[in-house]
């Protein structure tokens, strides 16, 4: 699985929808699954929140544990591919497999981003304009807590002598950060899970193929935006009955362990069947073609 396939336009919707037909033939047991990456993180902002010199220590343990959870996700989505059951213990596949190493390193273009982006904050604004930034949004969230509403005169004599343009050219920076990273890792874990590739060669192979299809990832990020925008709604509408019920603190776990549940298997699903797609690999039994999704 060394050659890149070039994908029309449209092969980007067929990753969602690979996606959307994985998680359905197991929408219970791969459920779980997420629900139990959210439950995880749930109990982590919990500690923080009691413990607040354990909060850092917890949050960068919990992200290093995305891309090994997340590789479980996948595992437990090629075994429904497959037509097998998927386990909880395929949560940690990637310890098993022994690929945590190289799961790890998905994490460098994230921490080289930030870094560089850290560095472009201070030579951009400066240290001053920061600290003017900082003051600015302090007081606008004193007014907002006050339950006062920001007049526009306060606003325009707040932000005044802040450099606006420079802070826009450090958002757009930073945008086009966030999309290298995305196609540095996008199918980066199937890659080393499953073609046993170096973490470093996984990030290349992914990049290449995000280059060589933008008009068929683009087409997948603008119906995934869509589909998570449905979700989250779903999602808010059986928080705000649980709120009645039984009040905003469970109603916040709950919507946590729903968008878990439905959003990372279905998000691992659409890797799967991407790296099926750019790299080539024969479909396995069972796995639903265009033809059939279109039915």
């Amino acid at each position: 699985m060394d050659t890149i396939r070039r994908l029309p336009a449209s092969d980007g919707a067929e990753w969602l929808l690979g996606g959307f037909t994985l998680l359905r033939r197991a929408p219970v047991a791969l459920g779980a699954l997420g629900a139990l990456w959210g439950l995880l993180a749930s109990v982590v902002v919990t500690v923080g929140l009691a413990v607040p010199a354990l909060a850092t220590i917890l949050q960068l343990l919990v992200a290093l544990a995305g891309p090994v959870l997340f590789a479980g996700l996948l595992w437990a989505v090629r075994e429904v591919a497959h037509d097998r059951p998927p386990h909880p213990a395929h949560l940690l596949q990637g310890v098993h497999e022994g690929r945590v190493p190289q799961l790890l390193a998905t994490l460098l273009p994230q921490v080289a981003a930030g870094l560089l982006l850290g560095v472009l904050l201070l030579v951009l604004v400066g240290p001053q304009e920061l600290q003017h930034l900082a003051q600015v949004s302090q007081e606008l969230n004193t007014l907002a807590q006050s339950g006062q509403q920001a007049t526009p005169e306060q606003v325009e004599a707040l932000v005044a002598g802040l450099p606006a343009g420079r802070i826009l050219l450090w958002l757009l920076l930073g945008l086009a950060a966030a999309v290298a990273v995305a196609l540095t890792v996008f199918v980066s874990v199937p890659r080393i899970l499953f073609d046993r590739r170096d973490g470093l060669q996984a990030m290349g192979d992914s990049l290449r193929a995000c280059v060589h299809n933008l008009p068929a990832l683009a087409v997948f990020l603008l119906l995934t935006l869509v589909a998570m925008f449905a979700i989250y709604f779903g999602v808010l509408l059986v928080t705000l009955v649980v709120q009645l019920v039984a009040g905003p603190f469970v109603a916040m776990w709950v919507a946590q362990l729903l968008l878990m549940a439905v959003l990372m298997p279905l998000l691992a699903g659409a890797v799967y069947t991407a790296w099926i797609r750019l790299f080539g690999e024969e479909a396995p039994a069972g796995t639903a073609t265009s033809g059939q999704l279109a039915a």
